[in-house]
């Protein structure tokens, strides 16, 4: 018997789940193929809003390639558009002709509602639904100007804040009295509007669109009470109806939806339908976990195996524009109903329960979710609340008993609780992982893909590890800093402080290392860490850093070194660039190239030649740039207000003054900055160690960012209003970096395990603490901010020869 014939109309997240279920069930069952109107597969639509805003890429967010395709046998129609289905011939047609089925699986999704109002068919009118929207949209921006998004919900913010980001001025038109209505109360609703304000979106509520007006294009927006916002770009997110065009064409029954059975088979027993597009028991759908539900249940009906979808009370936890929301069941206000309100207006905190009777039916959560799934689980279960009503709105650690343990608590959770929103897996899933086999968080995302997308549920997960496995769970194991010596990194620099010890042979011995004079491994770090704690008392031990720090540039793969001069904040001169020029042929420089931190870099450099190359860049004025060091590095800028017409603030003079302040210092791992003049942030400011976004209202601090082997966006330090203020506080966080980070461990790392409370309270909240972190570090610098270049220009020039012991390359 041939392979049954299975053609899927519709690309999306739910029919990819589908197809995942089916080849890995039976991979040699059916001769798919798959039509899809976009001209690409399978990708997470869940997280657009970070690839309209810069953080991500179309790559990171796909979740099928090429690759997964073929290997599944997969005909992939992309790009074109199904023109008719014929039941009778049971056939599917597109633009390039027709296939024939056996059985057919629409999932066409739906089509983003357009007002009827005059100027909405005008060219700069989109609707914000899939990648080529996405992509209008950052083309939008690039051309700058001002956006008006119509629609309060989560898609037209996502939309407001990720143009906001790219450097529009952006307003948001809202019917409602609030944001979010269907999420979220009027105070939470409050607070997000408040919080989107501080981002510089503008926000309207109340407010009904009357026209677009224009003529060759959108030119701004009318409302009903006869204000008129300019707009370069209109972006309808107003709502979303299922798109049913070719089922009813079909002969389907259509209500609001294709009309499916538990199955999800529709009115024809041969062809299934999932997702958006799909109507069941009244009920539309929106969220990823119903609709992954009914993959799994379409799947198995094609499989010939039983299984039924059932409507299920899904609670709601997004993330908007960095803003965490929770809600779920019924918040409305009704008779018989009270609430228990927590406020705390500082932290932008806001949680509410609403209680019936003796059970809670309904929450709403703003700031802080942590609790969000054990409230959920307290609504779906109807648990009888009365005992723990006082001390209910704390959440399960103030229960006593077995809920005080929150390992108790996630263990008490029903195998069909969602975890994972964003790919709609649940406890019952996760625990079969772990149990098949899957020991840590990596596995377990690999197996069941939770955590793998905005990370949110991570520590769910982790619980959920600890909680299955008990004693054998794997945990991270607390590393030694070395075989010399059992004691960690952390260990190590607290007994430097309090024994105290001021040299490496005080830590040798009364650390009781095993070896002499320590290893290749640890003696970098103990170095560190005493020149750290101990400036006025330690002197650093070339001896006791890596080749490159030796050599004071980076060894190349042929024993060759490349020299980088520091350009202070990517500003040179003509002179500069002459010398650079004149160094790169005296010394017959194979290779000169511009580097991803605006300065130039000369490759192929003979070690014999280092002394003299560093003289003659030093008497045009330049310094070392420090590219070999674990230290400052470079701090990238744009242009700022000197020539930018989106310029808010001199970024490029503090940029400048930023490097001047922390060049030549030490720390743990190397450190980038950046500093972008606007929100367009042409400097990338928000993945750098510290970065600095230039408003009109002064400056963002970002800080613990990454763009390396990790990929990671800063976090908000601070907003100050003055220069001054924004260099004080980076000079502060690198001075507690420099206090209590691990040895290469770069910032990102370290403030993952602190916390971001715990920095902020220090270099933020704690102004003598400040004062002091700031004095500590003009105290190192006043000892080690020298350039390497002048004081070693005279050595001689063997003693620059490349190095036959390199014994201290390898923690490179």
């Amino acid at each position: 018997m041939g392979k049954q014939k299975l053609v899927v109309i519709g690309a999306g997240m739910a029919s990819g789940r589908v197809l995942e279920h089916l080849t890995d069930a039976a991979p040699d069952a059916w001769d798919i193929t798959l039509f899809n109107a976009e001209p690409r597969g399978n990708y997470n639509r869940i997280m657009l809003s970070p690839v309209l805003s810069g953080e991500k890429t179309y790559a990171d967010i796909v979740t099928h390639d090429d690759a997964w395709y073929a290997a599944r046998g997969i005909a992939c129609r992309f790009g074109e558009h199904v023109t008719a289905i014929d039941r009778e011939a049971r056939t599917v047609t597109g633009q390039q002709g027709a296939v024939a089925y056996d059985k057919l699986l629409i999932a066409t999704g739906s089509a983003p509602f357009i007002i009827p109002v005059p100027g909405k068919d005008l060219p700069g009118v989109i609707t914000y639904r899939d990648l080529d929207d996405t992509e209008a949209m950052v083309a939008a921006a690039e051309r700058g100007g001002t956006a008006v998004v119509i629609g309060g919900g989560l898609l037209g913010l996502e939309a407001a804040a990720g143009l906001r980001l790219r450097g529009m001025d952006v307003t948001v038109v809202h019917l409602m009295g609030h944001l979010m209505e269907r999420q979220l109360d009027e105070a939470a609703g409050y607070l997000l509007k408040k919080d989107l304000e501080a981002k510089g979106i503008t926000v309207l509520t109340r407010a009904s669109t009357k026209a677009i007006l224009g003529t060759d294009r959108a030119e701004a927006v009318l409302l009903e009470d006869g204000t008129t916002l300019p707009a370069d770009l209109v972006v309808m997110a107003v709502g979303i109806r299922p798109e049913t065009r070719l089922a009813t064409a079909a002969g389907l029954r259509v209500a609001r939806g294709i009309e499916v059975d538990a199955q999800m088979r529709s009115s024809d027993p041969d062809i299934h339908a999932v997702g958006e597009c799909v109507e069941f028991d009244g009920h539309l759908f929106g969220l990823v976990a119903p609709l992954y539900d009914q993959a799994k249940v379409v799947a198995d009906s094609l499989l010939g195996r039983e299984n039924a979808f059932q409507v299920r009370d899904v609670a709601t936890k997004l993330k908007v524009t960095g803003c965490d929301l929770f809600s779920a069941g019924d918040f409305r206000d009704g008779p018989g109903r009270e609430d228990i309100v927590y406020r705390d207006p500082a932290r932008g905190i806001y949680k509410r329960l609403v209680i019936e009777g003796d059970r809670l039916v309904g929450c709403v959560m703003y700031g802080d979710t942590a609790d969000g799934s054990w409230f959920y689980g307290l609504i779906r279960d109807e648990t009888d609340i009365e005992e723990m009503r006082e001390t209910l709105i704390f959440g399960p650690a103030f229960q006593g008993g077995a809920t005080a343990d929150p390992l108790s608590a996630v263990a008490a959770l029903p195998p069909e609780a969602e975890i994972c929103g964003c790919n709609g897996v649940c406890k019952g899933t996760i625990v079969a992982a772990i149990e098949g086999g899957a020991g840590d968080l990596g596995a377990v995302r690999a197996r069941t893909k939770a955590s793998a997308s905005c990370g949110t549920c991570t520590g769910l997960v982790e619980q959920l590890l600890q909680a299955t496995l008990g004693e054998g769970y794997a945990a991270p194991a607390v590393q030694p800093v070395c075989g010399c010596t059992d004691h960690t990194h952390e260990d190590v620099r607290r007994l430097i402080k309090t024994m105290p010890l001021k040299s490496q042979e005080a830590v040798w011995q009364e650390l009781g290392w095993s070896t002499r004079n320590g290893c290749h491994v640890c003696r970098p770090a103990i170095n560190f860490y005493l020149l750290a704690d101990w400036p006025l008392d330690y002197r650093d031990d070339p001896q006791s850093r890596f080749i490159n720090e030796r050599k004071h540039a980076n060894i190349q793969k042929d024993g060759t070194f490349s020299v980088v001069p520091r350009m202070w904040g990517g500003i040179t001169t003509p002179d500069e660039l002459r010398a650079i020029a004149d160094a790169a042929d005296k010394y017959k420089v194979p290779t000169v190239k511009v580097t991803g931190g605006q300065r130039i870099d000369l490759l192929g450099v003979r070690g014999e030649d280092l002394p003299a190359i560093w003289a003659d860049l030093n008497r045009a004025g330049l310094v070392s740039g420090h590219a070999y060091s674990k230290g400052l590095r470079t701090v990238k800028t744009c242009v700022g207000t000197d020539h930018c017409r989106f310029g808010t603030q001199d970024s490029t003079g503090l940029g400048i003054k930023l490097e001047k302040v922390l060049w030549g210092s030490w720390t743990p791992h190397k450190v980038k900055l950046a500093v972008s003049g606007c929100p367009r942030n042409c400097a990338e400011a928000t993945c750098k160690d510290v970065g600095i976004v230039c408003v009109d209202s002064g400056y963002q601090v970002g800080v613990a960012g990454a763009a390396g082997m990790d990929v990671k966006e800063t976090e908000r330090l601070a907003d100050v209003p003055t220069e001054q203020e924004a260099i004080d506080l980076t000079v502060a966080f690198i001075q507690l970096y420099r206090e209590n980070a691990k040895y290469l461990d770069r910032p990102y790392k370290w403030v993952a395990k602190v916390g971001l409370d715990w920095v902020r309270a220090r270099v933020v909240d704690d102004l003598e603490e400040r004062a002091r972190l700031i004095a500590a570090f003009e105290l190192s610098q006043s000892i080690y901010r020298k350039d390497p270049w002048a004081e070693h220009a005279a050595t001689r020039a063997d003693s620059y020869a490349p190095l036959a012991d390199l014994t201290l390359e390898a923690a490179e």
